[in-house]
């Protein structure tokens, strides 16, 4: 990650800098190991969709009734609506994203290096930065594929269209608004993932290293930590990180959805969507799905995370 500044001994050792990583392993091994993650936590998305889609007059209104009502219905095959788009397009965004975040984070520190700050503060400014860049440059991918799955996700539910697959949508959707309909939210999903990228990778780089320098690894001498440890602090570094950027993010996410899986006939502007919400709800509709989002970015980020560290210390070359 290129020198930061002075760091704790113990920090400076569990991190793996992108020079030192064997670049083809990292790919290939990454793109399975995103995917088994992937497998886990996407019922959690479909479920969440649901819920911020779902019209004033369907009562289900908790995570398990929607949970419930999909596996009645569809069986389990119906908290996999939208998969395959989804796996299709993740791995190459996946890819885009991290190549983009830790080139941009060594960088990023470089920069932040001269303005001799705390390290929890330099940690999180080029943290930041790089989860900014990462974020906007796997939107391109990433958009049609949301759009995609997630117009999947809510067929025929509560008055959505039908489709026979994946293809189907990308067909119908770029015939009646052609291949901008695709990009649709893209300006929302920037706004929402961008900052919500951010936001994580901020809080996830300053509380590490605020935890290291708690449990007091500052202070000892070049001691390595132990494997556990250093994929605890992780962990609960990805839990800090998920908690925040959930609750920051929840009501742009909540826009955006409704934006994308919108019918043809149902043109609505990112206004009038609050205002319907609003209407509906209160103030307390823009945070509709907060349970599974706040829930999916903590578990999908610390699942992310831990694997992303294990992925690094997999593929660093030998000194």
């Amino acid at each position: 990650m290129g020198s930061s500044g002075p760091r704790t001994p113990a920090f400076g050792q569990t991190e793996i800098n992108w020079d030192k990583l064997d670049k083809t392993k990292f790919y290939v091994v990454g793109a399975g190991l995103f995917t088994g993650i992937t497998v886990a936590l996407y019922p959690v998305s479909v479920v969440k969709t649901r819920l911020q889609v779902a019209s004033k007059d369907i009562t289900e209104k908790s995570a398990f009734s929607v949970a419930k009502g999909i596996l009645k219905a569809d069986g389990v095959p119906g908290l996999y609506r939208g998969f395959g788009t989804v796996i299709t397009g993740a791995v190459p965004a996946r890819i885009i994203f991290l190549t983009a975040l830790e080139t941009t984070k060594v960088a990023a520190f470089r920069m932040v290096e001269p303005l001799k700050l705390s390290e929890p503060s330099q940690a999180a400014i080029a943290n930041g930065i790089a989860g900014m860049v990462g974020s906007l440059s796997a939107q391109a991918v990433f958009v049609p594929v949301d759009v995609v799955s997630q117009k999947l996700m809510v067929q025929g539910y509560s008055g959505y269209a039908t489709y026979n697959g994946g293809l189907d949508v990308v067909r119908k959707v770029v015939k009646s608004d052609g291949v901008r309909g695709l990009y649709r939210g893209f300006g929302l999903s920037v706004m929402t993932y961008a900052p919500s990228s951010a936001v994580w990778w901020a809080s996830y780089g300053s509380s590490q290293r605020l935890f290291w320098s708690l449990l007091g690894d500052g202070t000892e001498q070049q001691e390595v930590p132990s494997l556990g440890k250093i994929v605890s602090i992780q962990a609960a570094g990805g839990v800090v990180a998920g908690a925040t950027a959930s609750c920051i993010t929840t009501p742009l996410d909540t826009i955006k959805t409704r934006l994308q899986v919108m019918g043809l006939d149902k043109r609505q502007n990112a206004v009038q969507v609050v205002k319907k919400l609003i209407a509906d709800d209160g103030w307390k509709g823009l945070y509709r799905g907060l349970g599974p989002r706040f829930f999916s970015m903590s578990a999908w980020g610390t699942s992310m995370i831990l694997a992303y560290e294990y992925l690094k210390r997999l593929c660093a070359k030998e000194d």
